[in-house]
Order: structure tokens, then C-alpha cells, then sequence
């Protein structure tokens, strides 16, 4: 029999919102990527009314990209390009990103998810990347919207520069929101040529880390999956 301490940890990964065919879903690159790092990922749909219970079951969380935040709760600003506002999954993703933080648990914020995690600790976004940063820096490609990549910057000290272990790289972006500040102790990671911010970590926290790219659409990158890997073995550290 396997012994607890050897069993992979097991990931949470939310979900999408509803769909119009009132399902749920999400994409298979973030569940073959916690795989392959080593991680037995599960499925977190919103709506749970019980997310403390939740975060118990869990060794990792990773809270994935998707739609915007309702700007009520940032006290922002409607905008036309806002969309796909989803207030059962802002609900559900606020509350495991505020468990992650009180238990410890490792966390990893990818895209929307950066956004959660600054939302939850009181910190506010920029609306439309566009509006303050122009359009110099593709972080995604309009008309229809799809990935762009960039150059992004990392910060000399921090986890992800000690990880990458390069002064910069190559990521895969699609969003056209991003943190305009942040809160309750966490510190820029890496920033986009533009000055957007493009990547944040907790001070305080054993693994708290976000990206506001998408590491997961770069299943060939074995420097993208260190996130992954990084992040399962943070969940094996802290079980």
C-alpha cells in the first residue's frame, strides 16, 4: 500500500462558469499539465457553497484563466470591453483564493486567476490593458481575440527570476485586463515591456504565485512547466 507521504498531491483546478448548454468546463492543457508534473488534478466547478471544505480536501489549487471580474467588487468601472461576467464563479473563486491564503495552501493564479488573487486581497485592476498601456505590447490578439506572445521582464530576487533563471521570457498572453495594484502582501514578480504587470508573489505565503499569462498553452516549453512542477512540489512539501 502506498503510503500517504508518497501519494501524488492532489491539485484543484477551477472551472468555467455555466454554459449556455448549462455545462461545465475548462480546458484540457491545464489538467495534462498538472499530470504531467506529477499532480492528480480535480475539477472545481463554481457554485460550492462550502469552499472551506473544499480547500481541505485539496494539496494545491490552481485558479485558471477565463472571463472578467464584476468591477463592483474592486469598486471599478464598467467598460464596453468587459465580458463573460459569471457571478457564481466570482463568488466561488474569491472564497478559494481567501482559503489559500488562510490555509496555506499552495496556489498558483494563471491570467484570471492573478486577477482573483488581487481582487480577493483588496487590490484593484486595470479595466482595458489598452486604455492606459497602448498598444505597443500584444497581450492579445483582437478581431477575433486569440494568443499573442510577449517578452516579459522578471524581477532580479524574486521566486519566478530564481525558477526561470533568466532576466527575461517568452510567454503566451491573451487578456486584456491586469492588476493596477496590489494588496495584503504580495509583490511584483515580472512586468510586460509596457509596464503591465505581468506576474506577482506572495511575501508571506509558502507558494503563492500568479502569472497573467497562460503557461498551460505552452505544453512544449519545458520552462513554462516549471510552474507546474513547481507548484505540485510546493502541494508535496506542504501536505
Amino acid at each position: 500500500m502506498t503510503k500517504k507521504s508518497e501519494q501524488p498531491p492532489v491539485i484543484g483546478i477551477t472551472t468555467y462558469g455555466r454554459n449556455e448548454a448549462k455545462e461545465f468546463c475548462l480546458q484540457a492543457a491545464y489538467v495534462d499539465a498538472v499530470r504531467s508534473a506529477g499532480g492528480i488534478p480535480i475539477l472545481l466547478p463554481p457554485g460550492e457553497d462550502h469552499p472551506r471544505i473544499v480547500s481541505q480536501l485539496l494539496n494545491g489549487l490552481i485558479l485558471a484563466g477565463g472571463g472578467d471580474i464584476a468591477p463592483e467588487l474592486y469598486d471599478g468601472d464598467r467598460h464596453p470591453m468587459i465580458y463573460s461576467i459569471d457571478p457564481e464563479r466570482d463568488r466561488f473563486e474569491l472564497a478559494m483564493a481567501n482559503m489559500a491564503m488562510e490555509y496555506e495552501l499552495p496556489v498558483l493564479g494563471i491570467c484570471r486567476g492573478l486577477q482573483v488573487l488581487t481582487v480577493a486581497s483588496g487590490g484593484d485592476l486595470v479595466a482595458h490593458v489598452p486604455d492606459q498601456f497602448g498598444i505597443e505590447v500584444s497581450h492579445r490578439c483582437e478581431q477575433p481575440t486569440r494568443p499573442s506572445q510577449h517578452d516579459v521582464q522578471l524581477v532580479p530576487g524574486s521566486l519566478l527570476s530564481d525558477l526561470f533563471k533568466l532576466p527575461k521570457v517568452t510567454v503566451t498572453s491573451w487578456h486584456h485586463q491586469s492588476a493596477r495594484s496590489l494588496a495584503g502582501g504580495w509583490q511584483l514578480a515580472a512586468h510586460a515591456e509596457d509596464g503591465v504587470i505581468e506576474a506577482i508573489e506572495h511575501q508571506g505565503h509558502p507558494w503563492a504565485v500568479a502569472v497573467q499569462w497562460h503557461p498551460e498553452m505552452s505544453p512544449n516549453d519545458p520552462l513554462q512547466h516549471r510552474l507546474f512542477h513547481q507548484l505540485v512540489a510546493a502541494a508535496i512539501e506542504n501536505r
